[in-house]
């Protein structure tokens, strides 16, 4: 009975072999039977022309682990936003107007 207060144990992980990429772009495609998410850089800044984005990592996973991820997600994103403040994903509305330079 104490054993099923407590939950499961956590799982053993091994984070030897670890490595750690950053990504600031991601596409989400898949099959019925698989999610598959892309990441890579975006190195634009501005109103440049479009560059191609190097796609780094791929992640396959089932719909069981996805929604596992998704929800795993959304529970991070909602802390860090009662921490620090709404997350505004729309970039015209976190750019700031600056003043017209003084002559």
């Amino acid at each position: 009975m104490a054993d099923e207060a407590r939950g499961p144990e956590p799982v053993p992980v091994d984070e030897s072999h670890i490595v750690a990429t950053y990504a600031n772009f991601c596409r989400v495609t898949g099959t019925p039977e698989e999610l598959i998410v892309d990441f890579g850089l975006n190195k634009q800044v501005g109103n440049q022309a479009p560059e191609t984005i190097q796609l780094t990592q791929r992640i396959i996973v089932n719909f069981f682990t996805a929604k596992r991820l998704a929800y795993a997600l959304h529970m991070a994103v909602q802390r860090h936003e009662q921490a620090f403040g709404t997350l505004e994903t729309d970039v015209q509305k976190r750019v700031v107007a600056r003043p017209a330079a003084q002559a």
